[in-house]
């Protein structure tokens, strides 16, 4: 790797574009130099004609000014097969002809035949079996990320999964990827913590009203602990681990997990007992009772007389 100090400022350049207000602190760390060596390094690009502007305080950070064009992007051979891993891991066997094979093709049309080579390799000869899950609209999904990224109300036409329609508008604050599936974590209303499945929405239309977005907003946390609550059927565990030793084996829509004395409850809904018994429960490792739920407490009965029976008699 070039350790020049041009090489070092055009680093520099590349970090300030992928993330606007980044600190001096955070440059100096992820280029292994001191603060003043950064500060040395945006003066270079400054003299060279790059309008890097920075804003002091605790908060502030640099950023490029507009209307800069910047190197082409270059990519490493490394880097180039592990774009089309993921895509191949992701693309539920695309043909060429759409959008995702044709920007795969055009990326690897554009890189040099010694860095393209074993991703186009891989590309043309791996095969991907068709995924599960839905694939949303590229169309609205980029129109939610844009209406995230600006801070702005969307108007959504949704369908459930029982066919019945209907449209809302909503603040959206973050669009999450879970498990294959694509969510729209948003509000309606002040209080109305909504998550819809983004291969679900119908329209989409932008509207000029400000979002409000929770300042502090974990949105992994938010969707796990929605798709968790407001189902038919309440669920009620103790564990006699800590948090620590029990979070681990359960997956967030569970419920949410509390620590209670020297060990903690798991508090939740479900619209499935079955599968929150035998899927999930069932699979921990761990020692706990189940307090609360009838229709839980009904489906774990089944899995044990169903393991029972697994047994030779005697």
């Amino acid at each position: 790797m070039d350790d020049s100090p041009t090489a070092r400022s055009l680093r520099t350049l590349d970090l300030i574009h992928n993330r606007p207000g980044i600190t001096a602190a955070d440059l100096a760390e992820r280029l292994g130099v001191t603060e003043r060596a950064v500060r040395r390094y945006v003066g270079t690009l400054r003299d060279a004609g790059v309008p890097v502007t920075g804003t002091p305080g605790r908060y502030g950070g640099y950023q490029i000014g507009r209307g800069v064009r910047l190197p082409p992007v270059a990519f490493s051979g490394t880097e180039a097969l592990a774009l089309v891993m993921a895509v191949v891991d992701s693309r539920a066997g695309a043909p060429p002809d759409t959008p995702v094979g044709e920007a795969v093709g055009k990326l690897l049309r554009a890189l040099p035949e010694s860095v393209a080579r074993s991703a186009r390799q891989l590309w043309q000869h791996t095969a991907a079996a068709p995924s599960e899950f839905p694939r949303p609209e590229p169309a609205i999904t980029s129109g939610l990320v844009d209406a995230v990224a600006a801070g702005r109300r969307v108007r959504i036409g949704y369908r459930s999964a029982a066919g019945h329609e209907w449209t809302n508008e909503v603040d959206p604050w973050a669009v999450v990827v879970r498990r294959g599936l694509w969510y729209l974590l948003c509000a309606k209303g002040a209080d109305e913590v909504r998550t819809y499945r983004v291969d679900r929405i119908t329209s989409l239309e932008p509207l000029s009203a400000h979002a409000n977005v929770p300042a502090e907003l974990d949105a992994v946390a938010q969707l796990e602990h929605s798709l968790s609550q407001g189902w038919q059927y309440p669920t009620r565990v103790r564990f006699f681990d800590p948090v620590e030793r029990v979070r681990p084996w359960l997956p967030g829509t569970m419920g949410e997990l509390r620590a209670d004395g020297e060990g903690c409850l798991l508090v939740g809904t479900t619209s499935n007992p079955d599968m929150y018994a035998g899927e999930w429960l069932a699979q921990v490792q761990l020692p706990f009772v189940i307090e609360g739920g009838d229709e839980l407490v009904a489906a774990m009965r089944r899995v044990v007389a169903r393991l029972q029976e697994s047994l030779p008699p005697g």
